[in-house]
């Protein structure tokens, strides 16, 4: 769903940012790092704090200048929590949590960097927090099918009708480093949830889609908190595409689709947005994104055995 058009390259000098740059994270220095102990290294440490932060303010700045930047909004507090993680607990799982409206990219942003950190040899694990809808097989029983169920006033994508706190117990065990397995809602019309179906393995980046992650505790866990922001034009040809190419929709009922998906965006998605960590423009191209993501690796790795 993202476009492959091209984008200026990401190319940018090791000289340190001056303190009168306009960066989306101005006002963080070494000072606002965090670390877990007090030691003999803790200066090479400060050193590898401070380049880490001069280096993703000048990966900001690059992006703020391309044709169709990916960054849309940075959370500064966001960049002293992924500072501290990468320095305090480097072995520890990373868990990032994706969400945004439908048809904003979000699936396909997910398997970009999953191809991306494949090829850099990092392992990776996706799950979607759709799996963790509720069983309501007897409620589709009692009304007759699901699309009578929803004509019923049955609100089924409140937040209420996800089992949070099994989310919560098994991205905290693959935080802990536990592999576990996950149930799987069946998306054929009949509600049921088979519990413990896919494995999950937990590993060095565990990626969580879905609006689930975007609420109560569960929304805690999450190291990085990314939010797909999409302009309507597009989103709509894309929810119509797909609708027709892999829904076996018409064009007809796929627009009555979008009109209902985006009131529910608007009740339960759109509210949540500020409190990312990071807002992605998900109409960017994913050449540059890849191109991105190998930036970032680079800046968390290099000089990292100095730390």
């Amino acid at each position: 769903m993202w476009s492959k058009t091209a984008q200026t390259s990401l190319t940018y000098g090791l000289l340190p940012t001056t303190k009168n740059n306009n960066t989306l994270l101005t006002g963080l220095n070494a000072d606002t790092i965090s670390f877990s102990k007090k030691s003999d290294s803790l200066t090479e440490r400060e050193v590898y704090a401070q380049h880490m932060l001069s280096e993703f303010n000048k990966l900001i700045e690059t992006d703020k200048a391309q044709e169709n930047p990916l960054v849309q909004k940075v959370n500064p507090s966001f960049i002293t929590k992924f500072n501290n993680h990468i320095i305090n607990n480097p072995n520890k799982p990373f868990l990032i949590a994706i969400a945004g409206e439908s048809a904003s990219g979000k699936t396909t942003i997910c398997d970009t960097i999953k191809q991306s950190l494949d090829a850099l040899n990092v392992p990776i694990e996706i799950m979607s927090a759709d799996n963790y809808f509720k069983d309501i097989s007897e409620l589709i029983k009692k009304h007759g099918s699901f699309d009578k169920l929803l004509a019923s006033g049955y609100d089924v994508d409140s937040p209420n009708n996800f089992n949070m706190e099994q989310l919560y117990t098994d991205l905290s065990e693959l935080s802990e480093g536990k592999d576990v397995r996950i149930p799987q809602y069946l998306i054929n019309g009949t509600g049921v949830v088979v519990p413990n179906a896919i494995p999950k393995k937990s590993q060095n980046v565990i990626i969580v889609e879905g609006m689930a992650t975007m609420y109560g505790k569960v929304s805690d866990l999450f190291d990085l908190k990314l939010f797909i922001d999409i302009k309507p034009e597009i989103q709509e040809k894309w929810y119509i595409d797909r609708a027709k190419t892999s829904r076996n929709q018409n064009e007809e009922n796929a627009r009555k689709q979008l009109a209902y998906v985006r009131e529910v965006s608007k009740k339960y998605i759109l509210p949540k947005k500020n409190n990312s960590d990071i807002i992605l423009n998900g109409g960017c191209s994913l050449d540059y994104l890849d191109e991105v993501i190998r930036n970032i690796y680079n800046i968390t790795t290099s000089n990292k055995t100095s730390a």
